[in-house]
């Protein structure tokens, strides 16, 4: 007969069953998401897929035979926080592909019809050109201009969710994300990790999302920069929406280079070579304390970063996600944090507005920097009319700040003042 175990024992075993009942509960996502988070096939809308989505999905070949959107089971989902921050926590190899491009882009710009900046800092428009047309030297000097522009935008695309991802796997390592809605794969059974589904009127539906007219803030409708939390944070990011209103629904962006110009030279100095700590989107049980409540993964990274195929510096941060600056006091931090979160938020001269508009049966996509950038999805439409697209994101570089490198401005010789 085997002896009874001991005290300590039968808690450690206790903790153990404990601990395994509330992995058990599909305790995910957490922030605002006011539902129990369904997974696998129980989590499809397919009934719901906006015909012009619909057409898109079914003329390049993807599986919905399984549902849509295809959403991980909860069996591979994280559920401890430890185990989501070592998804990808080591350096991987990364090519800036704009940094050897051609400056003058005539490869890019000699293949379109028009090339329209939108304002005098951040967005342009490049008319009468297929991203799935697109060779090397175009992607590179597209990458430069994504750069410099900070978002660029096309419209009237007929664009496959493979391209897009092929793409994005040009310009660096897709994010994989362990629990957001994608794309199935295709009905040939090729793999399509990587292509995020972007529908506020599931996150709503399936997640509790709470986007009303009274609350128009969340999800994706605040300003925020994707992925901060990452050990290499999103570079590129590239959303093609192919389910548009008919009003309403646009998405502002705003520059970090302009931001960071903004300040004075005393705060600069200040900010050069701090660092700050940030979130992720999602929270997750921590294995040691799994009653203490949720938990995001944290990271730190240098508040003012240099991008290096510029060589600009730019401010990194956004209110959605950096949590504290490090070595300052929490009432100091949260002081500077509200300003600096307020320069991308109100100045409109270092803005940029996008309308979606595209002709019939046809997409747009909006191509970004996330690394120079915050973004805000305008929920004006409340869900009366239906928006849906995907997005791929490439990671970048390990951020660094290079103290040498100059500010947006004194590169170009412009003003200071």
């Amino acid at each position: 007969m085997a002896p009874a175990p001991t005290t300590q024992e039968s808690t450690e075993t206790e903790f153990a069953e404990t601990l395994q009942k509330l992995t058990q509960l599909q305790v995910i996502g957490g922030g605002e998401y006011k539902k129990k988070v369904k997974t696998g096939t129980a989590a499809s809308w397919l009934e719901r897929l906006p015909a012009p989505a619909r057409k898109r999905l079914e003329k390049y070949n993807i599986d919905l035979s399984k549902g849509y959107p295809k959403v991980p089971e909860s069996k591979d989902i994280p559920k401890f926080v430890d185990e989501a921050f070592e998804i990808r926590n080591k350096e991987f190899p990364y090519i800036e592909r704009g940094k050897n491009a051609d400056p003058e882009k005539k490869a890019l710009f000699g293949a379109a019809k028009e090339v329209r900046n939108l304002t005098k800092h951040i967005g342009t428009e490049i008319i009468g050109l297929q991203l799935s047309d697109l060779n090397d030297q175009q992607k590179d000097e597209l990458a430069l201009l994504i750069a410099e522009r900070v978002v660029v935008f096309f419209r009237n695309q007929d664009l496959s969710p493979q391209k897009q991802l092929e793409l994005g796997k040009y310009w660096g390592q897709v994010e994989v994300h362990a629990q957001v809605p994608r794309v199935p794969d295709g009905a040939d059974g090729e793999k399509l990790a990587g292509i995020s589904v972007i529908w506020q009127d599931y996150a709503r539906e399936f997640f509790g999302l709470p986007l009303t007219f009274k609350n128009s803030i969340g999800g994706n409708s605040q300003w925020h920069t994707d992925l901060v939390h990452e050990f290499q944070p999103a570079g590129i990011t590239h959303l093609h929406n192919d389910t548009i209103p008919e009003v309403g629904g646009d998405t502002v962006w705003a520059s970090g280079y302009a931001a960071y110009d903004k300040l004075s030279p005393a705060l600069q100095e200040f900010l050069d070579g701090k660092t700050a700590i940030y979130r992720s989107a999602h929270q997750y049980l921590d294995r040691d304390r799994p009653f203490n409540g949720l938990k995001w993964i944290e990271r730190e990274h240098p508040i003012v970063r240099t991008h290096p195929a510029t060589g600009w510096k730019f401010l990194f941060v956004n209110r959605a996600m950096t949590v504290r600056i490090v070595g300052l006091q929490p009432n100091e931090s949260k002081l500077i944090l509200d300003y600096l979160f307020s320069l991308y938020e109100k100045n409109l001269d270092i803005q940029v507005r996008w309308n979606w508009r595209s002709e019939e049966g046809l997409g747009t996509s909006a191509i970004w920097d996330n690394r120079v950038s915050q973004h805000n999805a305008i929920w004006d439409h409340e869900g009366l009319e239906p928006r849906h697209g995907t997005r791929v994101t490439s990671l970048a570089e390990v951020p660094f700040f290079d103290p040498e490198s100059k500010s947006q401005r004194q590169a170009l010789g412009l003003s200071l003042d």
